[in-house]
């Protein structure tokens, strides 16, 4: 991602076109000039809950992911970001094909792959690969970093003949940082951050054009975290990978998402780019989670209203009716228990322009007063 003047990431190489454009409905919009590599509809993943040991029967089902929607334009960074426990996580292995979806439809290049298994499966994994959450065990301790590096070859070997393994292995070590002679070392040698840089060669072996990389940083300290994200912003524009990142902190999403998605219990409530949401949120969560955020600036921290939210997460079990949100939200009224939001344009922002009008899953979607929870 290149910066301009102000700081913030306004063009990527090869596109040459302003970061994404308002979205109009469902979170759709992609980068403006680039293409969709990636469309997911309606994804929806239940786990069945059962009683009994020898007869099981199902009673319930915990709605993990119900509804997502977004597309991933090529070259772009989708971020996600909500509570522990909205199905961030369960998303990205429904894109990865580590779990099935229940229902729902996910679209590589405008083909349908949510059903497909066997061959086909294999030719697309290749293309959509995944970066694990803990460096300390995403990495198998009996092999060495070569090893591990090279396994992506042993599945698929007509990416890489026998004889160039090693040497390709050796190049993805110095693309990620490290020294090549680091390749007949175990895991165990390695600190955090290193060895979340062999989990992210490991990824860019196949040379894939989509990395879902579930919250790759959270379990680094805070000085290595920004060595790994700026290390994927520089493999995004060398590789013109596209990214879906989760993560819990919001701040690292803003550094480096262009756009972002908020999700609450199983569902993306609100959608828009890097400024749209961080600057002018409308959905009520979006705006409790951005008051919760630290200012390094005293004074303002202390203008800043903060909004605490009442009561507990509620079960994916058993979620409540309406608006998922409605429980636990100041602005919530009749409507909002009969009646379930749709991610779209909030009515009053149909006809405006602005970074406001972007999608929200509220009836009553709005930006808070001047000074409150900045």
């Amino acid at each position: 991602m290149h910066r301009d003047a102000t700081g913030r990431g306004e063009t990527r190489i090869g596109d040459g076109a302003a970061r994404a454009l308002p979205a109009e409905s469902r979170g759709e919009n992609v980068l403006a000039g680039a293409e969709p590599i990636l469309e997911v509809r309606d994804l929806v993943k239940h786990f069945p809950l059962t009683q009994g040991i020898v007869l099981k029967r199902q009673v319930g089902a915990v709605k993990a992911v119900d509804g997502v929607s977004f597309t991933l334009g090529r070259g772009e960074t989708l971020g996600l970001v909500g509570e522990s426990g909205c199905g961030k996580s369960t998303v990205a292995k429904l894109v990865t094909h580590l779990e099935k979806p229940t229902s729902g439809e996910i679209r590589y290049k405008g083909e349908d792959i949510t059903g497909l298994s066997g061959k086909a499966l294999k030719a697309v994994r290749r293309n959509i690969q995944m970066v694990f959450q803990d460096p300390y065990t995403s990495l198998n301790p009996r092999m060495t970093v070569g090893d591990i590096i090279g396994e992506p070859y042993d599945i698929h070997p007509e990416v890489a003949p026998k004889g160039d393994r090693r040497r390709r292995v050796r190049e993805l070590l110095e693309v990620v940082g490290l020294n090549p002679e680091y390749i007949n070392r175990y895991p165990h040698q390695f600190s955090g951050g290193q060895r979340q840089r062999i989990g992210i060669a490991r990824g860019l072996a196949l040379r894939p054009e989509v990395i879902v990389a579930d919250e790759p940083v959270s379990a680094l300290d805070v000085s290595v975290q920004a060595q790994v994200v700026n290390l994927m912003e520089r493999l995004q524009d060398e590789f013109d990978l596209s990214y879906i990142f989760i993560a819990h902190d919001l701040s690292v999403v803003r550094h480096i998402s262009d756009r972002v998605g908020v999700m609450y219990l199983g569902r993306i409530v609100e959608i828009g780019s890097e400024s749209e949401i961080y600057e002018h949120p409308t959905h009520p969560y979006t705006q409790a989670l951005l008051s919760a955020v630290p200012v390094p600036d005293p004074v303002a921290g202390e203008a800043r209203t903060r909004i605490v939210l009442e009561g507990d997460v509620p079960s994916p079990a058993d979620p409540p009716s309406g608006c998922h949100f409605r429980t636990r939200c100041w602005k919530a009224q009749q409507r909002c228990v009969v009646e379930d939001p749709a991610l779209v344009v909030p009515e009053g922002f149909e006809h405006v322009a602005g970074p406001a009008r972007h999608p929200s899953a509220c009836h009553f979607a709005g930006e808070l007063p001047s000074g409150d929870g900045e």
